[in-house]
């Protein structure tokens, strides 16, 4: 009675005027028909005004059960004069859905997703047969998502086709200026047709086009390096794998000779091990873009931003020692500014409780080093990524053996590769190493015994877990044991945020596996689903209360810490951290958020109840303070010091394993990197 009252209401004061648009190109009309009540998504009273609801009904082949899904991700009736709308732009269950004049609007759009519910796009919410009623006349509108049969629909529009277009080929650019660019591909192909494509710079989607488009202009940033490509979709939501990368790099607009002014007013403090800088930001014609720290003349660090925070933490000193500072700005075509005043900062007597006292290198690597962990003998066991091995390393004197190469590994040409890794709770008596990879058709989670020779023994491989969706970027893929035994898994939505709120789908998740790959009897779903709604996380830690805390990629705004519970939904694609239409019911907040450019953080560590946060694009690692459910007293240590940072994990003393992912984290190109295994010591 309620929502029907809702109807009424807003078609009495839908007042807002509509220009109709020409309808994009469609397949041929169609019903839709509820799983649950075997009725058919009906137009109330075959009325065609605008603001009429919908309801199911028995199908009786009539106008009003005739639907078109257009390209655009529409559903249009009555000869495409009217289309599927949500009132009022409602974002927030329950809400009102009716027919309207078509106009463009994002509460227009809908996706018709692989598990057979439509959820619109503006809202995230599903299309919902309230009540989950299956008689004449049920009224149909929005509701969270929650997989249930009168969530599912069945219709010949695409939401019964599972099968992906083809990879667009040849890739390419064209006009490249200082602010824009023409990228263009050939055309992908799909049983039934491509509706989309989707462009992307390094994971990041900047736009969509129609099916029919094969070139676009983007805008880009003046001398900023971006990796272009683009991905085929088609109405049903089935995404291919992508193109190949082309690389750009634009000029500047014009040209700047004009250095940025000195910093001033420069001062410090010592704490600990631990120097705390501040400073008067300098200024410039353009824009400052970055401050390079300078201790006994060596540049130690780099804040970055637009524009940049005039402050840093300096940590890992000696006690009882005075150091010499002074800070440098520059603008974004390199030119640098006169050093600032020098000061000379004495630290404290000893290391103070959870500062970091001391940074060691404990060995490079010519690859990626992606997941990391150390056994019980005290050596540790870290994958190469691109090189698809896996190394033991001993960490008090630094020699490496590789133990294996692991089997079935194919990369991305992006983030995919070689990824997770955690030893079984078990390790001293079964030998379980557990990886996740991707492989030439999926992702997977598998296990591997590491023998007591400390030598991979691969044909005692055992898939646990496949079919897990894998793209160019979004794979996820961190691996996690619990204090319950059993394996959490994080995974990407591999570039399809639809993906994201499919509990039917493993992609965009954190999952949850017993140690021999079955799920477990108190899942929420009934699967491996543990919680969904995520974009890409790639970390996994849990607190001394037994909690999982889950770190996670955003698309262009914010990246999130979230503290994840069973069954919880935590927004995407809708919602991004704390933008979009976040306030959706049943969309959990995330604990903390980082804008991209200073976050696109991916492990995570808990050590004594603090959150360490290693971040790629940030160049930095937040720690953070576990009081109750907060993130509190927030810091950030290696600004621009050690570059990418990609692993942060417990190390045996108390203190951390850190690694960085500076060259090659996106090209999987085996070998081509030149990265860092740190070992940070810790106050205790």
């Amino acid at each position: 009675m309620a929502i029907r009252i809702r109807i009424l209401m807003a078609m009495a004061l839908v007042a807002v005027s509509a220009v109709a648009v020409q309808a994009p190109a469609s397949a041929a009309a169609t019903t839709v028909v509820g799983v649950g009540s075997g009725r058919c998504l009906d137009v109330i009273a075959n009325n065609q005004n605008p603001g009429t609801g919908v309801n199911i009904f028995d199908c009786n082949g009539q106008a009003n059960q005739a639907w078109n899904y257009t390209a655009a991700g529409e559903f249009r009736i009555y000869a495409d004069s009217r289309c599927l709308d949500v009132a009022g732009h409602d974002t927030t269950a329950p809400a009102v859905v009716q027919i309207y004049t078509c106009n463009g609007g994002a509460n227009q759009r809908w996706t018709i997703n692989a598990n057979g519910s439509i959820t619109g796009v503006e809202s995230g919410l599903c299309l919902d047969v309230t009540g989950a009623g299956t008689a004449n006349s049920t009224v149909v509108g929005l509701w969270t998502c929650n997989g249930q049969s009168n969530q599912r629909w069945t219709t010949t529009v695409g939401g019964g086709d599972t099968q992906a277009p083809t990879v667009p080929g040849n890739a390419r650019v064209s006009n490249l200026l200082c602010n824009s660019v023409t990228f263009a591909w050939n055309a992908a192909t799909d049983n039934v047709g491509v509706a989309f494509y989707d462009i992307y710079h390094d994971g990041q989607q900047m736009s969509s086009v129609s099916g029919s488009t094969l070139s676009t202009t983007l805008t880009v940033v003046p001398g900023v390096t971006w990796g272009l490509y683009v991905n085929a979709r088609d109405a049903a939501g089935n995404v291919s794998q992508a193109s190949t990368t082309v690389t750009i790099t634009p000029p500047q607009c014009q040209a700047d000779t004009t250095p940025p002014t000195a910093p001033t007013a420069l001062t410090g403090s010592g704490s600990g091990t631990t120097v705390s800088l501040s400073w008067t930001a300098a200024t410039d014609n353009v824009g400052v873009r970055s401050y390079d720290i300078y201790r006994n003349a060596t540049k130690v660090g780099t804040v970055t931003g637009a524009p940049p925070a005039p402050s840093f933490i300096d940590s890992g000193l000696a006690a009882n020692t005075g150091y010499q500072y002074y800070v440098r700005a520059q603008d974004a075509q390199a030119n640098v500014s006169p050093a600032s005043n020098t000061i000379t900062v004495t630290t404290g007597a000893s290391c103070g409780s959870g500062s970091v006292c001391t940074v060691r290198q404990v060995t490079t690597d010519t690859d990626i080093p992606w997941g990391l962990v150390t056994l019980p003998d005290g050596t540790v066991l870290y994958n190469r990524r691109d090189a698809q091995d896996i190394i033991r390393l001993n960490p008090s004197t630094g020699v490496k053996t590789t133990v294996g190469t692991v089997p079935n590994v194919q990369s991305t040409d992006g983030e995919g590769g070689l990824l997770g890794l955690a030893i079984s709770p078990n390790f001293a008596s079964d030998r379980w190493l557990y990886i996740m990879h991707t492989s030439p058709s999926d992702n997977r989670i598998v296990r591997i015994r590491l023998e007591t020779n400390n030598v991979l023994n691969t044909g005692s491989e055992q898939v646990l877990l496949s079919g897990i969706l894998r793209n160019k970027f979004h794979n996820g893929g961190r691996l996690r044991f619990g204090p319950d035994g059993k394996l959490y898994a994080s995974t990407g939505d591999a570039q399809n945020g639809d993906n994201a709120q499919n509990i039917n789908n493993l992609a965009g998740k954190v999952l949850r596996l017993n140690t021999d790959g079955t799920v477990p009897s108190d899942n929420p779903f009934g699967n491996y689903v543990w919680s969904y709604g995520h974009r890409n996380p790639q970390g996994l830690a849990f607190d001394s209360q037994g909690r999982l805390w889950e770190q996670e990629f955003g698309n262009a705004i914010m990246d999130e810490t979230n503290l994840i519970t069973k069954g919880g939904n935590y927004g995407w694609p809708a919602c991004e951290g704390t933008s979009g239409t976040c306030g959706t019911a049943g969309f959990i907040a995330p604990k903390r958020t980082y804008s991209t450019a200073e976050g696109s953080c991916s492990g995570i560590a808990v050590v004594r109840d603090v959150l360490y946060v290693a971040c790629a694009r940030g160049t930095r690692m937040y720690r953070a303070v576990i009081s109750g459910t907060s993130l509190t007293n927030v810091q950030t240590y290696f600004n621009g010091t050690y570059g990418r940072l990609r692993t942060v994990e417990p190390a045996p003393d108390g203190g951390l394993w850190l690694t960085t992912t500076n060259l090659g984290d996106k090209d999987s190109t085996p070998n081509n990197s030149n990265e860092k295994i740190l070992h940070v010591t810790l106050g205790l």
